[in-house]
């Protein structure tokens, strides 16, 4: 995996929902109408699109993403996925990074939910978001106000060319209610519904990694600071997929030798009402979970007798001292 250079211009929901249509997740595509010049899988890798001058194949030019023939009849193109996780939408980011002369001039999004099975000739398609102009080489972020659970997508691209790479951003819609309540879930996970809500800073990764499955691959796979060069701490606030008690937790700072954290504290809530911003002001007063517990570089760290009794909670807020990077964290839970 590369490290992703953040893009400063990209909207609130690509830093605080995970990418559903990541292939790490378990998304996949599964039909196109045409992936002459470029197969539809690369449309989903999880590392930015790159641009290999002088690269060829046997249909022509290589391209890192998903690109269709030039289009000699009436129609268009489009590509069907399965998502990783059922999810509620928040956002897409169609990006034609590196197509210029053979970009779509327009696209659009429709959705289905499927309790089972794969999509057929008589799924009922959806519209998620409707036919936008696209430009090349560029994001195009578009936030999505649904409430409806989607398990698959068709991206629609009109008439032809080529997408590098399709984000969907998305709460994930997990049903707890034949949950095990004696075992152990990590409620933070985002496969599970677990999202972050705010961070104070994530210049070189994003806060959300914390949340991704299996350990990190490199450095640039997880949530690191800026160095901090006045007093204070960093911080992010999670919340979780559903209330929980926590038995457990993991901090794991893979990968972070010169840069990890000297130490982390978690706070923790029940929360009821307001608004995600006012969590940013309240979390400061909340009880620790976890008191301040000294870390050490690319290490997983293991607390439990460590942990306070606060009963069931919605909220945490991970402090980290002074700044630095974490790989992974996991908050292994009842469910309350």
């Amino acid at each position: 995996m590369a490290i992703i250079t953040l893009d400063p211009n990209a909207p609130e929901f690509t830093r605080r929902y995970p990418n559903l249509a990541d292939p790490r997740l378990g998304a996949k595509t599964l039909a196109c109408s045409d992936d002459f010049f470029a197969k539809m899988a690369r449309m989903l890798n999880p590392e930015p699109a790159v641009f290999i001058p002088g690269k060829y194949d046997t249909n022509g030019k290589w391209m890192d993403g998903w690109e269709s023939r030039r289009k000699r009849v009436n129609g268009h193109d489009w590509c069907v996925l399965k998502l990783g996780r059922a999810g509620i939408l928040k956002g897409v980011d169609i990006d034609t990074s590196h197509f210029t002369g053979n970009y779509p001039p327009a696209a659009a999004i429709e959705g289905a939910f499927l309790a089972s099975g794969e999509p057929d000739d008589q799924t009922v398609w959806q519209e998620v978001l409707p036919s936008v102009n696209l430009q090349g080489n560029s994001h195009h972020y578009h936030e999505i106000s649904s409430t409806q659970v989607f398990t698959h997508l068709r991206l629609n691209i009109y008439p032809d060319g080529g997408v590098a790479r399709l984000r969907v951003y998305a709460q994930p819609a997990n049903d707890w209610t034949n949950a095990d309540p004696h075992a152990l879930h990590d409620l933070i996970a985002m496969e599970n519904g677990g999202y972050i809500v705010a961070t104070n800073n994530q210049h070189f990764g994003l806060a959300s990694n914390l949340l991704m499955p299996g350990r990190g691959v490199n450095m640039g796979d997880g949530w690191e600071t800026r160095r901090r060069r006045e007093p204070g701490n960093d911080w992010c606030i999670i919340a979780l997929a559903h209330a929980g008690i926590v038995q457990k937790i993991e901090v794991d700072t893979c990968h972070f030798k010169g840069n990890y954290p000297d130490s982390c504290s978690i706070q923790a809530a029940s929360m009821a009402g307001g608004t995600d911003t006012s969590l940013i002001t309240q979390s400061m007063f909340w009880p620790t979970l976890l008191p301040q517990q000294k870390l050490q570089m690319d290490h997983q760290h293991y607390f439990a007798e460590e942990l306070q009794s606060l009963g069931p909670i919605t909220h945490i807020r991970l402090n980290i001292f002074p700044d630095g990077g974490v790989s992974r964290l996991r908050l292994l839970s009842k469910i309350a």
